[in-house]
């Protein structure tokens, strides 16, 4: 039997209303169209099996499929709804109110039963940030972060605390994904010149640091980021300052960390200096992407030794996406960027296409691993609102613009449990399409009338790097070599280099003076004066002419020349006059 299509929830202006996914595009019938504009949430469980969302009236779950009503709670001012799971609780969240008289206010957090419509439990949870529960996949445990504890729940028995991991300070934790045991990562900042630290747990063993699987600890963070692996055997930790103190960046500093179950941590280093816009595991759990760097920014590929595997070179990119079944990377360049992709096979590290969808602030790909939506959503941009869906071979298959005057908030596709889509292999040819090319025209630069029929030179900023395999070649047997060793060698061979320059100096030197024997200065290879500083003037002279020399090679090799060096080349007779002045000296 053929998979199902996935829906596309689409949520506006226009109010909420599902789309069916590829290949046909159309409304679905099934689901009845929400049009009150007042739709503040959408949720679809994990297995995609039910949807909720609040209208400003009441928040109702529906059964996908048949599109039945399940369940309608009385909550008008929901703005956070969350599916536990196994579908068994819906956790909703609404603004922390406090009372007049300044006593607390009513509980915001709701846990209810998807099959009774009971509430199970309320908290006051005063911060939208992290304000869900977090459930372990088979929902045996359940974890809230409560001032310096982080609480735990087990079997959705909220009656009572099974289990506390206390720390000072603990800011955030996250769960590890899949089966039993669950593990926690934990993050406690730092303070009076203390580290922070991130710790990694086997529930329930929360005996102090010494029952903890791994340790990190790092200065310069005020916040982290921590991802787990699929396969929940290692952690990424993006930890960032909100203030760069060496003022080389607007956005803080940031470092990425690698910390593994079994004790194992290390710094990833990335070569570019700058900003890490996006790190993202390939769901197979053996190896992670990292966007970073000035702009251009640079892409490559780690494995579990935080050693490069493969480098995408640099480009206009912010962000990374791995399909579902982790065969496919996007690299992609939203926000201030003109939304350019780059559709990777990262099989065989061969670009499969590159289209562009300008203004889009949201993607995702579909559950089934060929299709991708980008949108354009309000409130990030007010005008243009729409989404379109692509295949990964760049065609364009479906785009829907919001009507003038309307806008879009969201648009998030049905999801499916993993195993449902078969992965298919990776085409090249780009799939056949109705619409048109989505490819925006290149605007052209303002010639001034006195050089619009005269040829264009164009002039780069800076020279964006190729892609690069960093894998050791199969034949070569040799292992990488650790950064110490990678450091002696680089000092090694600038220390050939030079010495090889220096010999092939001192050869053209003598063959000079051979040739021109007449010339007075030329009685011996090489000059000296006895003045240390006018020897020292006479050699960098030296090292300036023979920069000319390169530059004039290059100009006549056809390479288009920089203003500042067209500069040097004429100042070549000045250095020439001043060099021989010296040599004679006057």
């Amino acid at each position: 039997m053929a998979p199902p299509a996935p829906l596309l929830a689409v949520r506006g202006s226009e109010g909420l209303y599902m789309v069916n996914g590829p290949p046909s595009f159309t409304e679905s019938t099934a689901f009845q169209r929400d049009s009150g504009k007042n739709c503040k949430a959408v949720a679809f469980s994990k297995d995609g099996s039910l949807f909720a969302w609040c209208n400003g009236e009441k928040v109702n779950i529906v059964n996908v499929t048949n599109a039945q009503l399940l369940r309608s709670f009385d909550l008008p001012k929901a703005v956070c709804l969350e599916f536990s799971p196994k579908n068994n609780i819906l956790a909703t969240w609404q603004a922390y109110t406090a009372a007049k008289d300044g006593t607390a206010g009513v509980p915001n957090l709701q846990l209810h039963d998807v099959k009774t419509g009971k509430c199970l439990k309320s908290f006051i949870q005063k911060k939208m940030q992290n304000w869900c529960p977090c459930w372990a996949d088979d929902e045996s445990i359940c974890a809230r972060n409560v001032n310096n504890e982080v609480h735990f729940f087990e079997n959705n028995n909220f009656a009572t605390i099974a289990n506390k991991l206390h720390l000072q300070k603990v800011n955030d934790f996250v769960l590890s994904p899949g089966a039993q045991p669950t593990k926690v990562a934990v993050y406690v900042p730092g303070s009076k010149g203390a580290p922070s630290f991130v710790r990694l747990y086997q529930y329930p063993n929360f005996g102090g640091p010494q029952s903890a699987l791994a340790n990190k600890s790092f200065f310069k963070a005020d916040k982290v980021t921590m991802l787990w692996n699929k396969k929940a055997t290692a952690v990424l930790v993006i930890a960032s300052t909100e203030v760069d103190k060496t003022g080389a960046s607007y956005y803080g500093e940031q470092t990425l960390h690698y910390i593994a179950t079994n004790g194992e941590s290390a710094v990833v280093q990335l070569p570019k200096n700058g900003p890490i816009y996006d790190v993202v595991w390939n769901p197979n759990s053996v190896e992670f992407c990292a966007v970073y760097g000035f702009m251009p920014a640079k892409a490559t590929i780690f494995n579990l030794k935080c050693d490069p595997v493969f480098d995408f070179g640099t480009g206009p990119r912010n962000a990374a996406y791995y399909s579902p079944h982790g065969h496919i990377l996007v690299l992609a360049g939203f926000g201030n960027l003109r939304g350019q992709m780059e559709v990777w096979d990262v099989k065989n590290y061969k670009l499969i296409s590159k289209p562009v969808a300008s203004d889009s602030t949201y993607f995702a790909w579909c559950p089934d691993g060929e299709h991708i939506v980008t949108a354009t959503c309000a409130p990030r941009l007010r005008v243009s609102n729409g989404y379109k869906i692509w295949h990964y071979t760049g065609s364009l298959l479906h785009n829907y613009e919001v009507p003038p005057n309307e806008e879009m908030w969201q648009v998030s596709w049905q999801p499916f449990l993993d195993g449902v889509f078969p992965a298919k292999a990776v085409k090249y040819q780009a799939v056949p399409s109705e619409l048109p090319s989505a490819e925006p025209k290149p605007a052209q630069a303002y010639r001034p009338p006195a050089l619009r029929n005269k040829p264009v030179t164009s002039s780069k900023l800076h020279e964006d790097e190729p892609p690069q395999n960093m894998k050791p070649q199969s034949g070569s047997g040799d292992k990488p070599l650790s950064k110490t060793a990678l450091k002696n060698q680089r000092k090694h061979e600038a220390k050939k280099a030079a010495k090889q320059e220096a010999k092939a100096e001192a050869n053209q030197e003598s063959t000079q003076s051979s040739a021109s024997q007449n010339a007075p200065r030329s009685a011996v290879p090489t000059f000296t004066s006895g003045d240390p500083e006018v020897d020292k003037k006479i050699k960098n002279l030296k090292k300036k002419l023979k920069a000319i020399e390169q530059l004039k090679e290059q100009a006549a090799a056809g390479k288009q020349l920089e203003k500042n060096q067209l500069e040097k080349i004429q100042k070549e007779t000045a250095l020439l006059q001043e060099l021989e002045d010296l040599e004679l000296g006057l």
